[in-house]
Order: C-alpha cells, then structure tokens, then sequence
C-alpha cells in the first residue's frame, strides 16, 4: 500500500488524528486545517508495533477525527526505512478499522525537533523520556498542514 500524502480536495476544511508509528509507542496528535494547529494529545503503549484497538477507538470517539494521517520514517537519506513497511500496514489496519481515509507524511527529523522543543522548554529528563513521542505527532501534523496551505488552491501560492 502506498499511502496518499494529501487528500483531493485541500480547499474543505478537516480535522485530523496523527501518528508518529514506533513498534513501542504510538505518539498522538490531533488538529484541525481551519486553524492549521495541531496539540499533542497522548503517547499510545504498543506491543511489536501493534496499539491497544480498544484503546484507539476511545480516541477515534474522543476527538472525531476527519481522516488520520500517520508519520512515514523514511532514512535521514531518503531511503525507504525497515519500520516504513510496518507503518504504512498500520495506517491500512486505521483505515479499515475506523472507516476514515489515512494520509502519510514524510517524518524524518521530527523526533529531533520534538527533543529540540523539550530542550528548549527546559523539560526534566525524565519527561523528554515520555513526551517526545506525542510531540513528534504534533510535528508532524504542524508540517501536514503546512504543505496543504501551500498546495492549497486559495493559498495565494
């Protein structure tokens, strides 16, 4: 499957449930293209890549998202990564889950600017641990919307 990086139409406005894929943890974000914002929501546990689904779904019910979009993790060179392969199967297992169409978003040197962020925040240690995974989420999220705004035919571009 090769995922869809923006939807047809980028003129209607959506909101979105973002993920930054990790076999671990699944970092969450959520936001919206009428503001172009998006906010860290949480860091979901996951076992060889794989959520809690009942765990999602109280999420997917939470926030309400339009369509999901899910963080590819390309190597810094480009190259397609080991984890690439297993995170567009998870945006397929999204998809068919929850009935919402999933886009993906190139995430390479997200992490970094999520640790930036916290540095600069001066977060402790022990929260840089826990927190970067949602932030890189929202990073991912905030490049999202920025590239639609771009593309966007009433952009002014």
């Amino acid at each position: 499957m090769s995922l869809s990086l923006f939807p047809d139409d980028l003129s209607s406005h959506f909101s979105a449930l973002a993920f930054d894929f990790g076999t671990q943890r699944i970092g969450v974000a959520f936001g919206q293209t009428l503001s172009g914002t998006a906010s860290a929501v949480t860091v979901l546990k996951a076992r060889d890549g794989q959520p809690r689904w009942n765990e999602m779904a109280q999420l997917v019910e939470l926030w309400k998202p339009d369509v999901f979009l899910v963080g590819l993790p390309y190597n810094i060179d480009g190259s397609v990564s080991e984890l690439l392969g297993r995170a567009e199967k998870f945006a397929r297992r999204l998809q068919e889950r929850f009935e919402k169409p999933c886009y993906g978003m190139d995430e390479r040197l997200s992490s970094r600017e999520a640790i930036e962020r916290l540095v600069e925040a001066n977060a402790t240690m022990m929260v840089k641990k826990t927190a970067i995974d949602h932030i890189a989420a929202q990073i991912i999220l905030e490049n999202w919307f920025n590239e639609i705004r771009v593309k966007a035919p009433d952009s002014g571009q």
